[in-house]
């Protein structure tokens, strides 16, 4: 099979691949690397995952700036629910576990890291969060895929894939840890659906 087959042959129920293990790998890998030229190194870093897919990609992230720079940097996940605005819409949510290094987050380069920056709510929702934890020096975004249509000013400072989409199609990001497989699939609206 070829390495550089047409990703429209990677068809998935429902949708279509449009970026790979080895894409999602290499995504990263730059996104380390902006993030230690623009924080002129490791110290003071600390990776914050927002679950669900968020957590993973923080590990995956801190993984990479060990293999660059040789210093572990602290890796938790930031629980946004009960910050969310959408919570009287959707009132049963799973709470997650909000986990920080023992040190904490006071004076810290927090860089939130999540999976599909959209509307900019749920990184609205991070941003209350961390603010009753703490108070950060400086807070960063890094994001595998930004699809726009942002409803606040928010934006990211790290992207894996800038990725233009419809408001009616629905990117998926897929992890081996939770889903046996690293993959972004585009689903197109269902048929009669909106634009």
């Amino acid at each position: 099979m070829s390495a550089a087959r047409d990703r429209s042959d990677d068809a998935v129920p429902g949708g279509r691949v449009l970026l790979e293990g080895p894409d999602i790998h290499r995504a990263l890998t730059r996104i380390a690397h902006e993030l230690l030229e623009a924080n002129k190194g490791p110290a003071g870093l600390l990776l914050l995952g927002v679950p669900t897919r968020g957590v993973p990609l923080a590990r995956r992230l801190a993984q990479r700036l060990l293999e660059v720079e040789g210093t572990v940097v602290p890796t938790g996940s930031l629980d946004v629910t009960m910050y969310r605005d959408d919570l009287r819409r959707h009132p049963t949510r799973a709470l997650l576990p909000t986990e920080l290094p023992p040190e904490g987050l006071d004076d810290k380069v927090v860089v939130l890291v999540d999976d599909v920056l959209c509307s900019g709510r749920t990184i609205r929702a991070a941003l209350d969060a961390l603010s009753d934890l703490g108070r950060p020096r400086a807070v960063r975004l890094a994001v595998l895929v930004d699809r726009g249509h942002r409803e606040l000013p928010i934006r990211a400072d790290h992207v894996g894939k800038n990725l233009p989409t419809s408001a009616a199609e629905r990117v998926s990001v897929l992890l081996a840890e939770s889903d046996g497989r690293d993959a972004v699939v585009l689903s197109a609206p269902a048929a009669g659906g909106g634009a």
